[in-house]
């Protein structure tokens, strides 16, 4: 059923009119100097560790939060770090199985779609893939309350691989230049020499404390509010930032993979992970996180 779900809402993207029809491309891209700063984060404690950068060109058009067992179309790839196996016939025993490469023993897997160059927004061409530079996994406290620990394969989401056409509001990805954190954009930066491109993806981390997944993959773990508080019922984990940066493309010929109906919009960046942090790995973060110990 979940699968005929996706499906139908695919076909009704298809025969919607994208955003990205009669926008010139040039829409797409923004001079992050003509971005305003965003308001600082609220201070908490921080645990950062890194998963490497991809060096094993671990890529597929896999989704294994959303459909799992089915193959998207070509033009869709997920880059991944973290979990070494996951594929489109990926479970959660063959998952807890596979070795990492995360050197702190992380076994969660971590995606997002893949960045090409000579691709632009709101054209159906498609580049080279372009590999990150860097990758940043940071897991942040909650300013409000203290967290608890996450599940064992709990799913995360942010972003919406269809919202250039069926917007939902899930404007919790953004972009920026590494010389100019502090500006974030839903368009893709235009960064000055020297400047990486960064896309920055902040999870939800507010935990229904009872469901590891949910039907449309978002209801059991949703977002907080501006001052860090969880809804009612719902308990604080640790909140994930994933951090990609990439060298600076010349001019504004790159674009993340996308449905056919998207047009390439920067709007339809997302990311996914599943975690199957082993528990002592787990009980570090938090209490990094609660105490300020075991931060390192």
């Amino acid at each position: 059923m979940l699968i005929v779900g996706v499906e139908l809402a695919l076909a009704a993207a298809a025969i919607s009119v994208p955003l990205w029809t009669s926008a010139p491309p040039r829409a797409g891209y923004v001079e992050i100097s003509a971005v305003p700063p965003a308001p600082a984060d609220p201070a908490t404690r921080a645990y950062t560790w890194s998963c490497g950068r991809n060096e094993e060109g671990h890529r597929n058009t896999a989704n294994l939060v959303v459909v799992p067992g089915v193959p998207g179309p070509p033009h869709h790839v997920h880059e991944y770090v973290g979990n070494l196996s996951t594929d489109v016939d990926s479970t959660d025993a063959s998952l807890a199985a596979a070795t990492t490469s995360c050197p702190n023993g992380d076994l969660s897997t971590y995606y997002w779609p893949v960045l090409r160059t000579g691709a632009r927004a709101g054209e159906s061409r498609h580049g080279e893939i372009v590999g990150p530079v860097a990758v940043t996994l940071t897991a942040y406290g909650n300013p409000v309350s203290p967290v608890v620990a996450m599940p064992p394969l709990l799913r995360g989401t942010v972003g919406d691989a269809n919202t250039a056409t069926t917007p939902i509001g899930q404007a919790t990805r953004s972009w920026t230049c590494s010389g100019t954190p502090e500006r974030r954009t839903d368009r893709y930066p235009l960064c000055p020499p020297g400047d990486r491109v960064v896309r920055v993806f902040d999870f939800p981390s507010c935990w229904d404390g009872r469901r590891a997944d949910s039907l449309n993959h978002r209801a059991h773990l949703t977002f907080p509010a501006a001052n860090g508080s969880c809804p009612a019922a719902t308990f604080a984990v640790p909140r994930l930032r994933l951090t990609v940066e990439y060298p600076r493309p010349d001019g504004d010929r790159f674009a993340i993979d996308a449905f056919p109906p998207q047009r390439n919009a920067p709007q339809t960046d997302h990311a996914f992970f599943v975690n199957l942090m082993p528990e002592q790995l787990m009980a570090r973060v938090v209490g990094c996180l609660n105490t300020g110990a075991e931060c390192a």
